[in-house]
Protein backbone atom coordinates (compact mmCIF):
# COMPACT_ATOMS: atom_id res chain seq x y z
CA UNK A 1 0.00 0.00 0.00
CA UNK A 2 1.55 3.63 -0.87
CA UNK A 3 1.54 5.78 1.52
CA UNK A 4 3.64 9.08 2.23
CA UNK A 5 6.31 9.24 5.14
CA UNK A 6 6.89 12.59 7.13
CA UNK A 7 6.62 12.65 11.22
CA UNK A 8 8.10 13.62 14.30
CA UNK A 9 8.56 16.67 16.70
CA UNK A 10 11.29 19.38 16.18
CA UNK A 11 12.42 21.41 18.44
CA UNK A 12 14.89 24.86 16.52
CA UNK A 13 15.68 28.33 17.78
CA UNK A 14 14.46 31.73 16.04
CA UNK A 15 17.06 32.27 13.19
CA UNK A 16 17.97 28.02 12.46
CA UNK A 17 17.24 25.96 10.08
CA UNK A 18 15.77 22.99 9.47
CA UNK A 19 15.05 20.23 6.92
CA UNK A 20 12.21 18.56 6.31
CA UNK A 21 11.70 14.87 4.40
CA UNK A 22 8.49 13.41 2.73
CA UNK A 23 9.42 10.04 1.42
CA UNK A 24 6.84 8.39 -0.79
CA UNK A 25 6.40 4.14 -0.57
CA UNK A 26 4.93 2.68 -2.75
CA UNK A 27 4.75 5.05 -4.92
CA UNK A 28 6.97 7.13 -7.74
CA UNK A 29 7.17 10.95 -6.50
CA UNK A 30 7.65 11.84 -10.52
CA UNK A 31 3.92 11.82 -11.38
CA UNK A 32 2.58 13.61 -8.35
CA UNK A 33 2.62 17.35 -7.39
CA UNK A 34 3.69 17.91 -3.97
CA UNK A 35 2.75 20.40 -1.56
CA UNK A 36 3.64 21.18 2.01
CA UNK A 37 1.06 22.86 3.92
CA UNK A 38 1.47 24.28 7.60
CA UNK A 39 -1.71 24.49 10.33
CA UNK A 40 -0.77 26.61 13.75
CA UNK A 41 -2.79 25.69 16.69
CA UNK A 42 -6.12 27.03 15.75
CA UNK A 43 -5.92 27.94 12.61
CA UNK A 44 -6.65 27.00 9.28
CA UNK A 45 -4.82 24.91 6.81
CA UNK A 46 -2.38 26.46 4.50
CA UNK A 47 -0.43 26.21 1.36
CA UNK A 48 3.28 27.02 2.32
CA UNK A 49 5.31 25.32 -0.44
CA UNK A 50 4.73 23.42 -4.28
CA UNK A 51 6.68 21.56 -6.47
CA UNK A 52 5.60 20.20 -9.54
CA UNK A 53 5.94 16.90 -11.36
CA UNK A 54 9.11 16.49 -13.46
CA UNK A 55 6.44 17.12 -16.39
CA UNK A 56 6.89 20.69 -15.83
CA UNK A 57 10.16 20.86 -15.04
CA UNK A 58 9.33 20.96 -11.29
CA UNK A 59 8.35 24.41 -10.96
CA UNK A 60 7.94 25.89 -7.95
CA UNK A 61 6.10 28.61 -5.64
CA UNK A 62 5.94 29.71 -2.14
CA UNK A 63 3.77 31.38 0.03
CA UNK A 64 4.82 35.18 0.76
CA UNK A 65 5.43 34.68 4.12
CA UNK A 66 8.37 32.14 3.67
CA UNK A 67 9.38 33.37 -0.14
CA UNK A 68 13.54 34.16 0.17
CA UNK A 69 13.38 31.40 3.44
CA UNK A 70 12.03 28.20 2.77
CA UNK A 71 13.19 25.99 -0.63
CA UNK A 72 11.39 23.13 -1.68
CA UNK A 73 13.28 20.60 -3.82
CA UNK A 74 12.74 16.63 -4.76
CA UNK A 75 15.72 14.14 -5.40
CA UNK A 76 14.09 11.74 -8.13
CA UNK A 77 16.45 8.74 -7.09
CA UNK A 78 15.90 8.86 -3.51
CA UNK A 79 11.54 9.19 -4.21
CA UNK A 80 11.83 12.47 -1.48
CA UNK A 81 10.87 15.69 -1.47
CA UNK A 82 12.24 18.05 1.09
CA UNK A 83 11.51 21.49 2.28
CA UNK A 84 14.23 23.70 3.52
CA UNK A 85 13.38 26.08 6.14
CA UNK A 86 15.99 28.88 7.19
CA UNK A 87 15.94 31.88 9.50
CA UNK A 88 13.14 30.54 11.00
CA UNK A 89 10.44 32.34 13.43
CA UNK A 90 8.01 31.80 16.08
CA UNK A 91 4.99 31.95 13.84
CA UNK A 92 6.69 29.23 11.93
CA UNK A 93 5.80 27.47 14.60
CA UNK A 94 3.01 25.01 13.11
CA UNK A 95 2.57 21.23 12.07
CA UNK A 96 3.47 20.66 9.04
CA UNK A 97 2.22 18.06 6.28
CA UNK A 98 3.28 16.69 2.94
CA UNK A 99 0.64 16.24 0.33
CA UNK A 100 1.18 14.14 -2.89
CA UNK A 101 -1.58 14.58 -5.58
CA UNK A 102 -0.86 12.27 -8.63
CA UNK A 103 -1.13 13.83 -12.49
CA UNK A 104 -0.81 11.93 -15.65
CA UNK A 105 -0.68 8.41 -14.90
CA UNK A 106 -1.16 8.94 -11.26
CA UNK A 107 -4.24 11.29 -11.69
CA UNK A 108 -6.35 10.91 -8.85
CA UNK A 109 -4.38 9.39 -6.62
CA UNK A 110 -3.92 11.47 -3.36
CA UNK A 111 -2.07 10.74 0.03
CA UNK A 112 -0.74 12.83 3.02
CA UNK A 113 2.09 12.85 5.22
CA UNK A 114 0.89 12.51 9.15
CA UNK A 115 2.69 15.28 9.99
CA UNK A 116 5.66 16.76 11.78
CA UNK A 117 5.37 19.26 14.28
CA UNK A 118 7.66 22.30 14.01
CA UNK A 119 8.33 24.04 17.39
CA UNK A 120 10.45 27.61 16.90
CA UNK A 121 11.27 28.89 20.20
CA UNK A 122 14.08 29.55 22.79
Amino acid sequence: QAHVVESGVVLVQPGGSLRLSCAASGVTFNNYVIRWYCQASGSERELVAVIGSIHTGSSTNYADSVKCRFTISRDNAKNTVYLQMNSLKPDDTAVYYCNAQGVRGAAGKDYWGQGTQVIVSS
